[in-house]
C-alpha cells in the first residue's frame, strides 16, 4: 500500500542523509511524526536557518555566518601554518586535539574522478592563492589515509612545493593506547617506517 504523499516525501528527504537507507528513513519519519513533532518542527527550522545564514568563509572555506569566520580573524592563531583537511568534521577533530594553533583550509571533498570531483570542483586555484599569500610558511596536508585522500595530498604537494612554502603530511601509525596485537599490519608497517628517534 502506498504511503501518503507527504509522508513519502519526508522519507525520501531523510534518505539523502549518509548511511540512511529506506527502512531507517521510514523509522525516523514515523518517530518524528508520532513521538517528537516539536523536534521535527525544530529540525525544520534549524535546517531552514542554516541554509539561509551559512556560507563559506572566504579564507578557510569552512561554513560561517560572516564573510570571514572567527577562527580566521583570531589574532591568537598562527597564520604562518595552514592545515588542509577534507571536510569540516576533520577540522573539528584537529581542533579537539588542542595540538594545533594554526589556520585551516577545508577542501569540502577530495579528488575522486569517479564522483566527478577534480581540482576545479574543489577550487584548488583558490587554495593555491591562499597558501601563497606571503604569510603562510608551512602547509600541513591532513587529508584522510584513503586512496582518494592520499591522491589528493600527493597532487596538492606537487602544486604547493613550487610556491615556496614548506609542505608536510600528518603522520600515521599505531593509535595512542592501541596494542600491536590488535592493530592491522599495514598500520604497524607505516608506524615502523615513520618511527622517530629519541634524543
Amino acid at each position: 500500500m502506498k504511503l501518503p504523499n507527504s509522508l513519502e516525501a519526508l522519507v525520501e528527504a531523510l534518505r539523502c542523509l549518509p548511511g540512511v537507507g529506506p527502512k531507517s528513513a521510514q523509522r525516523m519519519a514515523y518517530h518524528l511524526l508520532q513521538h517528537d513533532p516539536e523536534g521535527a518542527r525544530q529540525l525544520g527550522r534549524a535546517l531552514d536557518g542554516a541554509l539561509s545564514h551559512l556560507r563559506h568563509c572566504t579564507r578557510c572555506n569552512n561554513f560561517a555566518e560572516q564573510e570571514v569566520c572567527e577562527r580566521c580573524l583570531s589574532p591568537k592563531r598562527d597564520a604562518s601554518q595552514l592545515c588542509i583537511v577534507e571536510m569540516p568534521v576533520d577540522l573539528n577533530t584537529m581542533e579537539q586535539t588542542h595540538a594545533y594553533n594554526g589556520l585551516y583550509y577545508v577542501l569540502m571533498g577530495r579528488l575522486s574522478p569517479l564522483d566527478g570531483l577534480g581540482p576545479r570542483e574543489l577550487a584548488f586555484e583558490r587554495l593555491l592563492a591562499r597558501a601563497a599569500d606571503g604569510v603562510v610558511a608551512e602547509v600541513i596536508l591532513a587529508t584522510n589515509f584513503t586512496n582518494e585522500g592520499e591522491a589528493t595530498a600527493h597532487y596538492l604537494s606537487e602544486m604547493l612545493q613550487p610556491k615556496g612554502v614548506r609542505v608536510s603530511r600528518i603522520a600515521r601509525g599505531v593509535p595512542v593506547g592501541g596494542e600491536l596485537e590488535f592493530t592491522d599490519a599495514a598500520t604497524v608497517a607505516q608506524a615502523l617506517i615513520e618511527r622517530r628517534r629519541y634524543d
